[in-house]
């Protein structure tokens, strides 16, 4: 009752201060503690109608949470016969609640059905059931649906979400989908080229959504350059793939970008973001070993689950061992235990440190436990030639990563060091050093599938630009897949073939809903989830600084590096300390989303737009030096002497991959003509063409 009030909630008493005089239990989640907080002080057994629990919900006394019931109401007429028999805790030998039971679990609803009422049975250890609409909450995760006190699930648009149906401490969610009225609506039956594809249609044709027109080769080209390499194609690589008439030709060209190093620099990237490949606790020499180990387990194609295994038991010196520069970043045992579970399985377990998961099974007890697994790993600091003498987390030198027989990480609740146990297993796990390895094996396990799921729901992420479950690291019930088939079967698919990273990116790019055009139609303008198009997305700002260096010519320094360098093969990043005189290079990554790598998730990253980004682009010093340095390709097309048609044909190629219209050829081929400058003239149509949305986003 007091959970269906609100009361217990963060914004209220459930606070981990509580509000006012009173402190509860988040959600209700320890009732013995919330018991004895009631009983103290808000409640008065002599007479019970001048509790303070009754007065302040009802508003008879001062509340700042406001009023949260009548008087007249079954709530308070519930609590006050509770406070009437006594105000007892339990009643001996209670049946507890096992399991949650809403009906429908899911359905596809179409216009003109826009509502669907759920019924919530909650079943007891003894055996019983109840009917508990009334008490339980309703929480929808789209804002296309509101949901009454009592369970009547009302759509005010088209779309799905999830409503998360909770009561005392279980809960259950219900997938929904409300399908608009599509008068002369037929299925067109398009080719499925393999499983993916499959998956896809079957629920396109329930959700009566047609998927957008093939793109054509020009964008296929580019687009599969930036997703795998992280650059535009050059003028030559484009043309040459157009002018093939191999039918078969783009999973050839698939398959020979795979091999090209520029792959294994950009695969690394996304992996060095993940593990944390930062300066300030790794130093410049762990950073290059680690994001050099990196590299080379991508380039020679290491199985993921191997990799994983490296990563989560390595030992040693963190110049020798590369892998153990991972525990260098991570200092104590509820960092890794939150890291791991987070990049490996897709658990974010940090809320339940402080209480149990609100919207996970994880409780106290399996934070606390799975955080034991990683208690006893030490360092021995060689040197420490740190740069902030008063930063204690600041290191230069080698460590070597270690196990000890020691116990640091004490439970809050009991003071006392947890036992080791893997997450939601039974039985604990030996204290030996051995654990990591048995941790690694346990982790990539095929019976264990969440961690193949999670990886190939990022891999799906990084091509798709949307993870199958999204957020690509938050894997709950609570969040469903939004194909949970296509995931199994890209899940079953990933194991089988050996957790191999280059096939997942084979087979999904060779399916025809990876080949997909960004033009809507009127049946998939507004879904952004179900992949029945490809979603223009931002070039990250790797992507966007090597694709404009590649299309103007020369390479981007970096502060720190003696040579100049591709922004993707970085291998680390400056977290805290900033360059002492960095250069255009370094302020453009960070202003165009290069994360810190000071968390454990894909979403540090970002692609958000600024209008600090725009005035980069159009003025900024990145972007005008590479225009106007000398003997870049701007020089080289003046030096060709080709005809205004041929030249401009050339540029567009190069920073567009197409031909220009014949529109913008008349405009442009005017303006140079016109020009007292033609060198200048020609920057600014080449500044035009890098400002352009078709240069900026990835379709």
């Amino acid at each position: 009752m007091l959970t269906r009030a609100g009361c217990n909630l963060g914004a209220c008493h459930g606070a981990q201060t509580g509000k006012g005089e009173l402190t509860l239990s988040l959600r209700g989640e320890d009732p013995v503690k919330d018991h004895a907080a009631l009983v103290k002080s808000f409640v008065n057994p002599g007479a019970p109608e001048k509790s303070y629990l009754l007065r302040k919900a009802i508003l008879e006394v001062k509340h700042e949470g406001g009023k949260r019931f009548e008087k007249d109401s079954e709530s308070y007429e519930l609590l006050h016969r509770w406070i009437v028999e006594g105000a007892k805790r339990d009643l001996p030998d209670e049946p507890t609640l096992v399991r949650l039971e809403v009906t429908p679990d899911e359905k596809v609803l179409f216009e003109p059905e826009t509502s669907v009422k759920l019924a919530v049975t909650a079943h007891y250890s003894d055996g019983t059931t109840r009917d508990v609409n009334r008490w339980a909450i309703y929480e929808p995760t789209a804002l296309n649906v509101e949901v009454s006190p009592d369970g009547l699930v009302e759509s005010h648009r088209p779309g799905e979400t999830t409503v998360n149906v909770r009561y005392l401490g279980q809960q259950a969610p219900v997938r929904l989908a409300f399908v608009p009225d599509r008068p002369g609506f037929a299925w067109n039956d398009p080719p499925a080229r393999n499983f993916i594809d499959e998956a896809l249609h079957a629920k396109w044709k329930t959700l009566r959504i047609l998927p957008s027109e093939v793109c054509d080769d020009a964008t296929f080209v580019r687009r599969v350059h930036l997703d795998l390499l992280g650059l535009i194609p050059t003028e030559k690589e484009a043309r040459t793939f157009l002018d093939d008439k191999d039918p078969d030709k783009r999973t050839k060209l698939v398959d020979a970008l795979l091999q090209r190093p520029e792959f294994a620099d950009f695969w690394a990237l996304k992996w060095a973001d993940l593990l944390r490949v930062e300066e300030k606790v790794l130093d410049t020499k762990g950073v290059a070993a680690f994001h050099g180990w990196i590299r080379k387990s991508i380039a020679e194609n290491k199985p993921l689950d191997r990799f994983a295994r490296e990563v989560v038991s390595s030992l040693g010196s963190t110049y020798e061992v590369a892998a153990s520069n991972y525990y260098r970043a991570l200092r104590a045992p509820d960092q890794r235990a939150e890291a791991i579970a987070q990049i490996f399985l897709g658990v974010r377990l940090n809320c339940a440190k402080c209480h149990n998961h609100p919207f996970e099974r994880w409780t106290m007890d399996d934070y606390y436990q799975f955080s034991a697994v990683f208690d006893g790993i030490d360092y021995d600091i060689k040197e420490n030639k740190r740069y902030d003498k008063n930063d204690k987390n600041n290191f230069v030198g080698e460590q070597v990563v270690k196990f000890v027989d020691k116990r640091d990480l004490k439970d809050p609740r009991s003071g006392k060091a947890p036992t080791p146990r893997l997450l939601g297993e039974s039985e604990p796990l030996a204290s030996d050093p051995k654990r990591l390895e048995k941790l690694g094996v346990w982790m990539t396990s095929p019976e264990h599938p969440l961690f193949a799921k999670v990886q190939v729901n990022r891999i799906w992420y990084h091509l798709m630009g949307r993870g199958l479950v999204d957020p690509v690291d938050d894997f709950r019930a609570t969040n469903p897949p939004v194909n949970p088939a296509l995931l199994e079967a890209l899940t079953a698919d990933f194991v089988k073939n050996g957790y191999d990273l280059r096939h997942a990116i084979r087979t999904i790019c060779a399916s025809r809903a990876y080949q997909l055009g960004s033009v809507p139609n009127d049946t998939n303008a507004d879904d952004e989830i179900n992949f029945a198009r490809a979603l223009p997305r931002r070039l990250s700002a790797e992507q966007m600084l090597d694709s404009v260096h590649l299309a103007l010519g020369g390479l981007p320094t970096f502060e720190g590096y003696d040579k100049p360098m591709r922004a993707a093969q970085l291998p680390g990043v400056q977290a805290v300390y900033r360059p002492k005189s960095p250069t255009s290079g370094d302020r453009f990554v960070r202003l165009f989303g290069k994360p810190p790598r000071l968390t454990n998730s894909d979403t540090e990253r970002t692609t958000d737009t600024s209008l600090a980004q725009v005035f980069e682009l159009t003025s900024g010093s990145s972007l005008n030096g590479l225009l106007t340095k000398k003997d870049n390709f701007l020089d080289e097309l003046l030096a060709a002497n080709l005809s205004d048609e041929v030249l401009l044909d050339r540029l567009y190629w190069t920073i567009l991959t197409r031909s220009p219209t014949g529109e913008e050829i008349s405009a442009t081929a005017a303006y140079l003509q016109s020009a007292d400058n033609r060198r200048e003239a020609l920057e600014d149509i080449a500044w035009s063409l890098l400002n352009a949305k078709e240069f900026l986003l990835r379709r």
